[in-house]
C-alpha cells in the first residue's frame, strides 16, 4: 500500500467567520483536532499547512502567504514528493468529517475531489511542479481553475451532505443537530 500523506489546510483568515475557524469549538474540542482525528486513520503522516501546530508537522504556504487553498496545497504536495509519499489527501481544518470509504472512491491516478467539497480531495505527489506552474501564472488562484487545469474527478457519495462551516451559524447548526 502507497504512503499517504494527510493536509489539514489551515491558513485561511476566516473572514466570514469572524475568528480563527480551526480553535473553533465542536463538543468541547477544536475543529482542527475533529479534522486530524478524522483524517487520520487513512494516512501515515499529517501535515498542517499554513499554520504553525504544536505537535504536527507545520508547512508554511508555498511559494509564500496568501496563496489560499493552493498554497497549503502546494507546500503538501512538495513534501510528500520529497519525502516517498505518493501523494495527498486533503481536508480543511473546519471539516470536522471525514467519510471511512471517501479515500478508496478518491485514490486513483488523477486529481479527485469529493462533489461540493473542494478541499477533500486526492492529489498524486507528481503534480507538485504542476502546482508551481500555476501559482506563478496571472490567475486567480481559485481551486476550481485548477481543477479545471488538471481535469480533476469529482466523486460523489449518495445520500452523504458534509457541513460547511463557513459562518459561526454554520457550527451553531452542527451543535443544534448533535445536541
Amino acid at each position: 500500500m502507497a504512503r499517504l500523506l494527510g493536509a489539514i489546510m489551515a491558513g485561511g483568515r476566516a473572514t466570514r467567520f469572524g475568528s480563527d475557524k480551526a480553535a473553533a469549538l465542536l463538543d468541547g474540542r477544536r475543529l482542527i483536532d475533529h479534522a486530524i482525528d478524522a483524517l487520520s486513520p487513512h494516512v501515515a503522516a499529517i501535515a498542517i499547512c499554513g499554520r504553525t501546530e504544536e505537535g504536527y508537522l507545520s508547512l508554511p504556504d508555498r511559494p509564500g502567504p496568501d496563496m489560499g487553498p493552493l498554497g497549503g496545497l502546494n507546500a503538501a504536495l512538495h513534501h510528500a514528493q520529497a519525502h516517498g509519499f505518493a501523494g495527498v489527501l486533503s481536508t480543511g481544518c473546519d471539516m470536522p468529517f471525514y467519510p471511512a470509504d471517501l479515500p478508496a472512491l478518491l485514490i486513483g491516478e488523477r486529481a479527485a475531489i469529493l462533489d461540493g467539497q473542494q478541499l477533500l480531495g486526492w492529489w498524486p505527489a507528481a503534480l507538485a511542479p504542476e502546482l508551481d506552474a500555476h501559482l506563478a501564472e496571472e490567475n486567480n488562484r481559485s481551486i476550481r481553475g485548477w481543477l479545471a487545469r488538471i481535469d480533476a474527478r469529482t466523486v460523489t457519495l449518495p445520500g452523504l451532505v458534509l457541513p460547511n462551516i463557513n459562518r459561526p451559524d454554520d457550527l451553531a447548526a452542527i451543535r443544534r443537530d448533535r445536541g
